[in-house]
């Protein structure tokens, strides 16, 4: 019995050694950041076409004295992709950046969208984030202070910087562009601020006051051939001629239009100055931006417009097109960075705008119907809803929550339904306001915390500039210092062959 039971002792202790030596040929060592992580090579074969399903001994991340890969990533998202491996699920770590841990994912090969729907928000939530700081570039809010060859890149002329052969032009032009197309550059740059808005402002009111009957010049004419009836049988000599006096249009006071024309002289500078100097032209008038320059272009062309036909006797014909000059307040937006992140922030809520629109307007046809044949039910000899179109009327003032009170319901169910559409413009227009509200929050609550970054930052060497920077770095041998070789990489796919030799590494 003895001899039995030592004889099923090491049959089973040598089995038991097989299957350990068998487990450690399946198992894998993974060195990411420092930090060890161990799993089963079936494990990284779950999801193919990634950079752990292709890990073999020749690539230049393995390291036969410590058998294990070494890859100097960042250790906390890498303990979410090797779960990932192991469960099927992704999940977002919530001590990490958005951005890093979309490029970690990208380096491993592996898909961001595969996050799990309860990590999805929160990924969502970073690429929002993205989006704002990228909007936030394009709305150029902040000043740009760069100098030397940055500078001079913009325009075009870094080579000319570099070979000091900027001429008189090149070296104003900058300085004209900042001062006309940046406030907050330098002193001077606020001061043409200033005049530009005191000039803005005050065209504005001249345009409003010109209007008022009470500074306008009243034209009349006189009719020679109309006598008053009481002197017919008088002398004429007794009673001079009676002239009929008729008053026929009126005008602006001369005063308006010399202010006019002084504020716009400088309006015409500031373009001209803005557009000769500016670093493309192209950039100037695009449109695809909120169409300030256009605006101001247009609004300046409209003012000599009706110079041109006062002068030849058309200018009551034309009048109406200096409307355009009143919208010169959206250049107002170039000076205040919060008239920007307002514009733009109901140009980020559109779909909730027209979602609003379109309620709106059905509420509206709704209630205009249903009023109109609610007071027709009824004998009302005060019905002022002759039609569906009136009734439209009352519908948008009531459901709007403005009420002028022209027109009213006089039946009871009528007023019912007055009621009901009262209620319903408020919860109709009261539901898109707060998602108004928070894209706005979020663009100025960005654009603050943008404010307060420092303008400059040390700059990382990115692997590539590493790479070029040691290959062309000198070395010394026994023979003497001499450059490196260029070696060609080779390429990530693993390249198998039944060559005795083992073929070259290969990093990932």
């Amino acid at each position: 019995m003895s001899i039995r039971r030592r004889n099923n002792n090491g049959t089973n202790s040598s089995t038991a050694f097989g299957q350990t030596v068998m487990d450690s040929e399946y198992r894998i060592i993974l060195n990411v950041g420092g930090v060890r992580h161990e799993t089963y090579k079936h494990t990284l074969k779950k999801i193919p076409a990634t950079r752990l399903s292709r890990l073999t001994t020749n690539l230049a991340n393995y390291d036969p004295v410590l058998n294990e890969y070494f890859f100097d990533r960042h250790p906390g998202v890498f303990a979410q992709i090797l779960n990932y491996y192991r469960t099927g699920k992704l999940h977002y770590p919530l001590d990490v950046c958005g951005p890093l841990f979309e490029e970690e994912l990208k380096y491993w090969g592996l898909d961001s969208n595969e996050c799990e729907p309860c990590c999805w928000m929160t990924l969502s939530g970073t690429r929002d984030t993205q989006d704002v700081l990228k909007t936030l570039d394009e709305l150029d809010i902040e000043v740009d202070q760069t100098e030397g060859p940055e500078l001079y890149k913009r325009f075009g002329w870094e080579d000319d910087y570099h070979n000091d052969s900027l001429s008189s032009w090149q070296k104003l032009k900058p300085r004209i562009w900042r001062l006309f197309d940046e406030p907050s550059s330098s002193r001077s740059a606020q001061f043409i601020a200033s005049i530009s808005v005191f000039f803005l402002i005050t065209a504005i009111i001249v345009f409003c006051l010109k209007t008022h009957p009470g500074f306008r010049i009243h034209e009349f004419i006189s009719d020679k051939n109309y006598t008053s009836k009481r002197s017919i049988n008088i002398h004429p000599s007794l009673h001079p001629e009676q002239r009929h006096i008729e008053k026929l249009a009126s005008k602006p006071n001369p005063y308006f239009q010399k202010i006019e024309a002084i504020c716009n002289v400088w309006f015409t500078i500031e373009i001209l100055a803005r557009f000769f100097s500016c670093p493309s032209r192209l950039e100037y008038l695009k449109v695809c931006r909120p169409p300030v320059n256009i605006i101001d272009i247009i609004a300046t062309l409209t003012f000599y417009i009706d110079v041109i036909s006062a002068y030849i006797g058309t200018a009551a014909d034309l009048e109406f097109f200096s409307i355009i000059r009143i919208m010169r307040l959206f250049k107002l937006t170039h000076h205040n960075a919060g008239l920007k992140i307002l514009m733009h922030t109901f140009r980020a809520s559109a779909k909730e705008l027209m979602l609003l629109v379109f309620f709106l307007v059905l509420g509206v046809v709704v209630f205009a119907s249903l009023v109109y044949y609610a007071e027709r039910v009824e004998s009302n000899e005060d019905n002022q809803f002759q039609s569906i179109p009136i009734g439209l009327w009352w519908a948008i003032v009531t459901m709007t929550t403005i009420g002028y009170g022209d027109i009213t319901p006089h039946t009871y169910l009528g007023r019912l339904i007055g009621s009901i559409c009262a209620l319903a413009g408020v919860l109709t227009i009261a539901l898109p306001v707060p998602v108004i509200v928070s894209n706005f929050a979020m663009f100025y609550s960005h654009t603050q915390a943008r404010s307060k970054m420092p303008k400059k930052r040390r700059g990382v060497l990115s692997m590539d500039q590493v790479a070029q920077h040691v290959k062309n770095a000198p070395i010394r041998n026994s023979n003497g210092p001499h450059q490196r070789k260029n070696h060609e990489q080779t390429p990530l796919v693993n390249n198998h062959t039944n060559h005795n030799h083992s073929p070259p590494h290969t990093l990932i």
